[in-house]
């Protein structure tokens, strides 16, 4: 995109290069300060605000072109309207799905009597002024109604996406901006921008439907959010209902110590203790013993793809030891300890069974088929879909409070010294 942008001034022409060095260098160190400062746990809400500024840039320069003076061809009014579309959109969608994982916005479905009607409304109507610019581009009123419209559908799409799937609506979104940059392209006809913009967009695609296949949801339901929401539930009934086992880390020791097959189960917990150094010190104990040591990667775990993975390989941790969802379910009923650090809702059994859950229907790790379960988490708080976890009352599920690193510190401890 850099390249990109640097190949269409050049071939522009006409434009005061030191204003722009200007603007760059600005953008430079307050994008280098964010990246910097930014924890890996806080990583998809930055990506989130990338995407947004992405798709606020291709309006921004899209609307440029509309308001200069001269004539404008049929064909680029008709980009122009989508580039603005496309890249508004993105920008409103990408500060309520920043707003969702940061915390500002309710992680539940944020929904109301007639959404999906509106969200139609708003489709419809946009298709009509979008004609409208195009027979009669003198009308601002029409090209400002493009603009209201477009940013209010980017808020009604997202706000009604619930915690769980936000991995998915984060790649959507970056999908969008690759698109808007690319219809910006057509717009100033600029073929790096088109080819730029096209393989953003196209690998967003893919990436998010890998992503709707982990979370076994079609890409409709994503776009058009909230689809068959009168079957969920928060899960607040359950959360009553269950009857934890909670030991300590000597008692959890002992177990591991009289394990032959250990699989390790990251998630979100452990992320935010960075505690992925420490999983490694222990694994590499227990291997020291003859153990065997796996992890089980889902394709969602975190809050965005591959957030395990770039944790995990991070603290060094050998890469064939990483398996896939579908690759590590047969090997939990051989498995005699499950480690689960963080993780909630990919190894909830409820997604099995539970037509009235948010995750009905989803792929999960099936931990609870070990023979032990060893659940760590800070607090009893639920996950990104905001439903207890009925894995932490079976029979063969055992919790260890804490912060992850610590926990897997003193575990190690205790190890040693049996």
């Amino acid at each position: 995109m850099f390249i990109a942008i640097v190949a269409t001034l050049v071939s522009y022409g006409k434009i005061d290069f030191q204003l722009i060095a200007t603007g760059m260098i600005i953008g430079a160190i307050i994008g280098a300060t964010f990246a910097i400062k930014v924890e890996m746990t806080q990583m998809p809400q930055m990506v989130a605000i990338f995407n947004g500024f992405g798709g606020g840039a291709s309006a921004l320069v899209a609307a440029a072109e509309f308001l200069k003076t001269g004539e404008i061809t049929t064909f680029t009014l008709g980009t122009i309207v989508l580039s603005v579309f496309v890249g508004t959109l993105t920008f409103t969608g990408s500060f309520i799905a920043f707003g969702k994982l940061q915390g500002f916005v309710s992680g539940q479905p944020v929904v109301f009597p007639g959404q999906q009607m509106i969200n139609a409304i708003f489709a419809i109507g946009m298709l009509g002024i979008g004609y409208m610019v195009v027979q009669s581009p003198s009308e601002m009123y029409f090209f400002y109604a493009v603009v209201v419209i477009s940013a209010m559908m980017g808020i009604t799409l997202t706000i009604p996406i619930g915690g769980a799937d936000m991995p998915v609506v984060i790649s959507l979104l970056n999908s969008y901006s690759g698109i808007a940059a690319a219809a910006t392209g057509f717009v100033l006809m600029n073929n790096g921008l088109i080819i730029a913009g096209a393989l953003v967009g196209a690998s967003g695609m893919i990436l998010t439907n890998i992503m709707c296949k982990g979370m076994n949801r079609s890409l409709t339901n994503v776009i058009f959010g909230a689809v068959g929401l009168k079957k969920e539930s928060t899960g607040e009934g359950t959360a009553k209902q269950i009857t934890v086992k909670s030991y300590s880390t000597e008692e959890a020791a002992m177990i591991f110590d009289a394990a032959e097959k250990v699989i390790v189960v990251p998630g979100y917990g452990l992320a935010v203790a960075q505690a992925q150094h420490a999983v490694r010190e222990v694994a590499e104990f227990l291997e020291s013993k003859g153990k065997e040591v796996l992890y089980a990667i889902h394709p969602v775990a975190g809050r965005m793809p591959g957030h395990m993975n770039v944790l995990l390989a991070e603290a060094n941790i050998p890469y064939e030891q990483l398996k896939d969802l579908d690759e590590i379910n047969p090997e939990f009923e051989d498995c005699d300890v499950a480690l689960v650090l963080g993780a909630n809702d990919v190894v909830n059994p409820a997604a099995r069974h539970d037509t009235s859950s948010p995750i009905y229907g989803m792929p999960i790790l099936d931990v609870d088929k070990s023979r032990t379960v060893i659940i760590n988490k800070r607090t009893m708080n639920t996950g990104f879909a905001g439903i207890q976890n009925e894995l932490f009352g079976f029979d063969n599920s055992i919790m260890v409070f804490g912060d992850a690193k610590d926990m897997l510190q003193q575990l190690l401890k205790d190890l040693k010294e049996l």
